[in-house]
Parts: C-alpha cells; sequence; structure tokens
C-alpha cells in the first residue's frame, strides 16, 4: 500500500498544492511567502489524502 500511496501522493499533491497557490492569488496575496506557505500547505495536506485515498483503494479490492 505504500507504493501505491506514494504514487498518488506525487499526483495529490501537486493538485492541492496549486489549488491553494491558486487560491491565495484570488484573494489578492501576491507576496512569495504567501506563495510559498500555500504550496507548502498543499504539500502537507496532501500526505493523508493520499493515505486515505490508497487505504480506499486497497479496501475496495477483494
Amino acid at each position: 500500500m505504500m507504493r501505491l500511496a506514494s504514487i498518488l501522493f506525487s499526483l495529490i499533491s501537486t493538485a492541492l498544492a496549486g489549488t491553494a497557490v491558486i487560491a491565495v492569488l484570488t484573494a489578492g496575496l501576491v507576496s512569495l511567502n504567501a506563495i510559498l506557505l500555500a504550496a507548502a500547505a498543499g504539500f502537507v495536506v496532501a500526505a493523508p489524502v493520499s493515505w486515505w485515498v490508497a487505504r480506499r483503494l486497497y479496501d475496495q479490492e477483494v
């Protein structure tokens, strides 16, 4: 399951980090610190999300 979670992490982290950066830029926060913080937050949040998705995929396998 770790292998699947790491593959999913590479996809989910870019999606969440990109979404967070777009949200920050839409809010008008155009400083480098705000953009980097949003990207880092998306990266960190992606770890448990990818683990949860991998677990759900393994639980559905029969």
